[in-house]
């Protein structure tokens, strides 16, 4: 068995002497209850002292001469720790062992007999009679002159040794909350109660003011508090900042320990209201106060950042005594948690940075004719909490509604930015009329742009082959246009509870037809009211254990129980967790959105279809306008919206081709849409008008008679012109 430390064996000959010599007398000066006399002229608590061995110094606790045969001489194992250890002279050295660890013990310690070399610091496990374990520092060093033996002493490790297991446990995270918890925790051993409190920037990621403005962050143990006493995620008042040592004094921040209540109460001034608040008992107690102190890392000279406060509070009758050298011990536990709280803080301040940029180019949802939730998981921990999924939802002309959802390849700033860049042209184009295929051939000619060796590969990131696609939803034929690219095909649910997979002809991914050439594919269904459209990254569907075709089943199962009145928002969230479950790390993105279509009542809408060339129909467009208008309680806008539909209908049979259409739309109870649809090649454009001129001023009436008009183009060469009027 391999030993877990050992020492050099170049040692000094002259400090292994002392040592050795002292180690003798502690061991043969006093045999209490383990049969080794009782002296009081030992190294151990009897005789009590450090003894610097490795200019370390610590604390022997006990100490054993054994013969040549490795048999007990004399034992001083007086120390409270020893309790339920025996060690009879004449018995074996073994016998205090574990089974397991006999063997190399008795080979390190003939070798220390053959070659005179000591071995020290052996971390050893010595099994007492309650069957728990005590941990010791076991060192092997060859008996002062004139013994002929051996001397092992017994050094306390169980601080050093949890000072260790803290310092490790300590900063597996870059929460701010679990972080402080982990220190209260690991504080506990030294007190009855310990409490860390942050200053309130650390949270936000912000830079940390002087004055002190603190939050309580984490207290152990967990048990019922006094009346009034600030538990965690309460604000500290600002006369705590002395007590709780934010003072400066000197450029130095310092620990420093109330010895008892009176020194306490005195600090915060009597104030009762303050001991209530910050004193967590009622009888006498003493506490040290440790601050988390870092040095500032930003190149300003400002000198050290207090970022905090930790305290260990005691009861005088305690075990743990007053406060004296392990007030060191918890201020390096502290000094050491204080950098791991600053890396938390800066990592908070990077995600709030990004998540506000994400959350500005991701506009809010839209409600009405349709209901939209979504819910996204990003990859975790190296994406700052951000990636490249992104989902978009917003409100088109005439009441209608786009849906994206899209998948840039890559996490954390880089690939956000390129989703706020592809998520506003998608809104941009859409907007504009554009339909879906138009848009993603714009933004495939983006994506392009973006990696051409100057701007992409030369930077480290790439973005080709990102995906999206794109549904545009109209509330009053309950007709979905969609395109597609590269994503995994939209998920329809119908009223009746089937579930189906809306799969048009594929396409690659974006920034991929240079390769390809193909057109991209609009494709038409119909959502009938009460449906579900759930679109979604791939990153949802696809685990290790299964195939992304059991994802996709899986998915549309969960989507398919949502029922008509629950919470959709409710729903999606319980629909990713279900097809998530206990992931603590996820591979990729997680994005669902999933829209629950409601549509435009019949009343809402009037549809007028006008015969090519039939000028006489603007008479009865006009008729149709009046009538409606008035039905919906529209009255004062009757005039503008007739005669904006009057220039609408005149134009589109002059230069819009056959098949015109009229179309009004009530979008709420003060404002409507007239919609007029043609097949012309012509784009209507806005331009100033020669006051001498016969025409050309249709267009301009519209303009001025509307609150916004524009033009949207649809399969086939068709166009709409709308304009919205608002009462």
């Amino acid at each position: 068995m391999d030993d877990p430390i050992t020492s050099p064996s170049g040692s000094d000959e002259t400090d292994l002497s002392a040592l050795s010599h002292a180690l003798g007398e502690a061991a043969s000066g006093a045999h209490g209850r383990n049969g080794a006399g009782g002296g009081a002229g030992g190294a151990g608590p009897a005789g009590g002292g450090p003894l610097d061995a490795h200019g370390d110094s610590e604390q022997i606790l006990g100490a054993v001469t054994v013969d040549r045969d490795l048999r007990i001489i004399s034992a001083n194992l007086d120390a409270p720790c020893f309790d339920g250890l025996t060690a009879l002279p004449g018995e074996p050295f073994a016998a205090l062992l574990p089974h397991a660890d006999v063997p190399a013990v008795t080979h390190r310690m003939r070798r220390v007999l053959e070659t005179g070399v000591p071995h020290v610091a052996r971390v050893q496990r010595l099994p007492k009679a309650d069957k728990s374990d005590l941990v010791v520092s076991l060192s092997i060093l060859p008996s002062a002159p004139p013994e002929d033996g051996l001397t092992i002493s017994f050094i306390d490790m169980a601080r050093r040794l949890h000072l260790y297991a803290a310092a490790t446990s300590i900063g597996t995270t870059l929460d701010v909350g679990e972080t402080a918890r982990a220190l209260a925790a690991s504080l506990l051993p030294w007190g009855d109660v310990a409490a860390v409190s942050l200053d309130y920037d650390v949270w936000t990621g912000e830079h940390i003011e002087d004055r002190a403005r603190l939050r309580r962050a984490a207290l152990a143990p967990d048990r019922a508090w006094p009346e009034g006493f600030l538990t965690t995620g309460r604000n500290l008042p600002e006369e705590a900042a002395v007590f709780l040592g934010r003072t400066r004094r000197h450029d130095r921040y310092g620990a420093f320990v109330l010895p008892d209540r009176e020194a306490i109460e005195k600090a915060l001034g009597n104030d009762p209201r303050l001991i209530r608040a910050l004193v967590p008992d009622d009888g006498p107690l003493t506490v040290a106060c440790v601050p988390l102190v870092v040095e500032d890392a930003a190149g300003d000279d400002e000198g050290p950042i207090v970022l905090g406060v930790a305290e260990v509070w005691r009861r005088p009758g305690g075990p743990q005594g007053p406060f004296g050298e392990d007030l060191i011990d918890i201020k390096e536990l502290v000094v050491k948690t204080a950098k791991h709280v600053d890396n938390a803080r800066r990592h908070q301040r990077e995600h709030t940075q990004v998540l506000a940029l994400q959350r500005r180019l991701l506009p809010p949802l839209p409600s009405g004719t349709i209901e939209v939730a979504h819910a996204y998981e990003p990859t975790t921990p190296d994406s700052a909490g951000v990636g490249g999924d992104w989902v978009s939802s917003f409100p088109l002309a005439g009441g209608g509604t786009a849906l994206v959802v899209g998948d840039v390849v890559g996490h954390g700033l880089g690939a956000a930015a390129s989703m706020g860049q592809l998520s506003m042209e998608a809104r941009a184009h859409l907007s504009a009329g554009l339909p879906p295929d138009q848009v993603l051939a714009r933004l495939d000619e983006t994506v392009a742009l973006l990696d051409e060796s100057e701007t992409g590969f030369a930077a480290g990131y790439s973005a080709l082959n990102s995906t999206c696609c794109v549904v545009c939803y109209d509330p009053v034929d309950h007709l979905c246009t969609m395109c597609n690219a590269g994503n995994l095909p939209p998920i329809l649910v119908h009223p009746d509870g089937r579930a189906e997979l809306v799969a048009p002809p594929a396409h690659s991914g974006l920034g991929t037809t240079f390769a390809t050439r193909e057109p991209f594919t609009v494709h038409e269904f119909t959502a009938e009211p009460g449906s579900l459209l759930a679109l979604y990254t791939d990153g949802l569907v696809e685990d290790p254990s299964r195939t992304i075709d059991e994802g996709i089943g899986a998915l549309m199962r969960a989507v398919a129980r949502i029922a008509p009145g629950d919470n959709l928002t409710e729903a999606v969230r319980h629909a990713v967790a279900e097809l998530t479950p206990e992931r603590p790390l996820l591979r990729d993105d997680v994005t669902l959105m999933v829209a629950r279509m409601h549509g435009r009542p019949e009343h809402d809408a009037a549809t007028l279809a006008v015969p090519s060339a039939d000028f006489g129909a603007v008479s009865r467009a006009r008729d149709l306008t009046v009538r409606r208008l008035s039905e919906w309680g529209l009255v004062d806008r009757v005039h503008e919206a007739s005669l904006v539909v009057s220039e609408l209908v005149t134009n589109a049979l002059r230069h819009g081709g056959p098949d015109v259409t009229l179309r009004l739309i009530r979008t709420d109870t003060r404002r409507v849409v007239c919609e007029v649809r043609d097949h012309g090649n012509g784009r209507p454009w806005l331009h100033r008008v020669d006051p001498l001129g016969e025409g050309g001023r249709g267009l301009l009436l519209v303009h001025k008679l509307s609150t916004r008009w524009g033009v949207r183009w649809g399969a086939e060469g068709a166009k709409t012109t709308w304009a919205e009027i608002a009462a």
